[in-house]
């Protein structure tokens, strides 16, 4: 049988609650990189890590196949590709939510109703921001919720704009915005047009979700022109 190292490893002594270890022992392979490293050897990584050169290559190859480290020329390890797109989608998710908030947060002191931003991840969409209602009685969505993309006006929207054919999608495109009375929830009036990066990129679908009881009409012009202010921040 093997021999326990004497020494705890950083990834047991900053083991995540409930978390999984061999997840914490990766991480603790990509958090051994400091400020000027370009690349490390197995040997420099098993001793910042405290782990086992037997365990540090394994991870390794896991790290690799997933684009989050790398293997030099000179049999050294250093940062990889995927690394650079996360970095990146953390650094844009701040400028984006400086731009989207506040537009959120102004449609929702106009109309005291929930507005969030839909985006699409595959064949499902995700809320990536969400300003609340004041109201008790409302649309509970979270940020990082999975909606279906066939029910609800965000979805609608973002089929819609991605080229989805027929009914009820060629009327979205010609209207240019949607609403829905109990697509997706019974009772619950979703209105959601989309919104556009660069000019004509598809970011996602702004939705503004009301009780039937709450709707105004009014609400359809202060969601489209909410969509059409952020779209041309990002322009």
């Amino acid at each position: 049988m093997p021999k326990k190292s004497a020494q705890l490893s950083l990834a047991d002594e900053q083991a995540a609650p409930g978390g999984a270890a061999a997840v914490d022992r990766a991480l603790s392979v990509l958090r051994a990189f400091r400020s000027g490293d370009q690349a490390l050897s197995v040997t420099e990584l098993a001793t910042r890590t405290r782990l086992y050169k037997s365990t540090v290559l394994r991870l390794l190859a896991s790290l690799a196949h997933a684009g989050l480290l790398r293997r030099t020329t000179d049999g050294q390890w250093a940062p990889g590709h995927e690394l650079a797109r996360l970095g990146a989608l953390y650094t844009a998710s701040f400028s984006l939510a400086d731009a989207v908030l506040p537009v959120m947060r102004a449609l929702v002191d106009a109309t005291g109703e929930s507005v969030a931003l839909h985006v699409r991840q595959g064949e499902q969409r995700v809320c990536q921001y969400r300003v609340d209602s004041a109201h008790v009685l409302r649309d509970h969505v979270k940020v990082g919720d999975v909606l279906p993309l066939d029910r609800g006006a965000g979805g609608r929207v973002l089929l819609a704009f991605s080229g989805a054919v027929g009914e009820p999608y060629d009327t979205i495109r010609h209207q240019g915005f949607v609403c829905s009375v109990g697509d997706r929830v019974p009772g619950l009036v979703g209105i959601a047009a989309p919104v556009w990066q660069r000019g004509s990129e598809l970011l996602g679908a702004l939705t503004l979700t009301v009780p039937e009881t709450r709707f105004q009409e009014g609400f359809v012009a202060a969601l489209r022109q909410s969509a059409e202010q952020l779209s041309g921040l990002l322009a």
